[in-house]
């Protein structure tokens, strides 16, 4: 089991299955598609809270670039060139309001060490969405 750890504001994305995603930077192992996940936020800090478990899909190459000029240079995603209504989906589906949002907390949360641009390499890890609460609370009954 590979476990994950996300800042706060993923875990409503995350419960309600509306964020299955995730990027990462590229290490030594990853999940791989078919193996059990662990969803946290907080790990590693007394507030550490497992969201769920669930299957990897899949691991894909992503490449993202962010200017200050221009919010969003360039999304690769598995080898495909996204346009730019596909980069906000993209954002939407990350957890993030647009893909503007998207921009902001990259240049807050990974600046570049100099310059005006971000470019990240990495992958993109996709989950089997975990079921909304009210779901699971209403789960065999019936």
């Amino acid at each position: 089991m590979v476990a994950y750890s996300f800042k706060k504001r993923f875990g409503p994305p995350i419960l309600v299955g509306t964020k299955a995603q995730t990027i990462r930077a590229n290490r030594k192992r990853h999940a791989r598609p078919g193996e059990q996940l662990q969803l946290y936020t907080g790990m590693r800090t007394k507030h550490c809270a497992l969201l769920g478990r669930t299957p990897c899909l899949s691991v894909m190459p992503v490449r993202l670039c962010f200017s200050e000029r221009a919010a969003t240079e360039l999304f690769e995603v598995g080898g495909e060139l996204l346009d730019p209504a596909r980069m906000d989906a993209f954002a939407r589906e990350d957890g993030f309001e647009s893909v503007e949002d998207m921009a902001r907390f990259w240049w807050a949360e990974h600046p570049p060490e100099e310059g005006d641009r971000i470019a990240f390499e990495g992958v993109l890890i996709r989950w089997k969405p975990l079921r909304p609460t009210n779901e699971l609370d209403t789960a065999g009954v019936a």
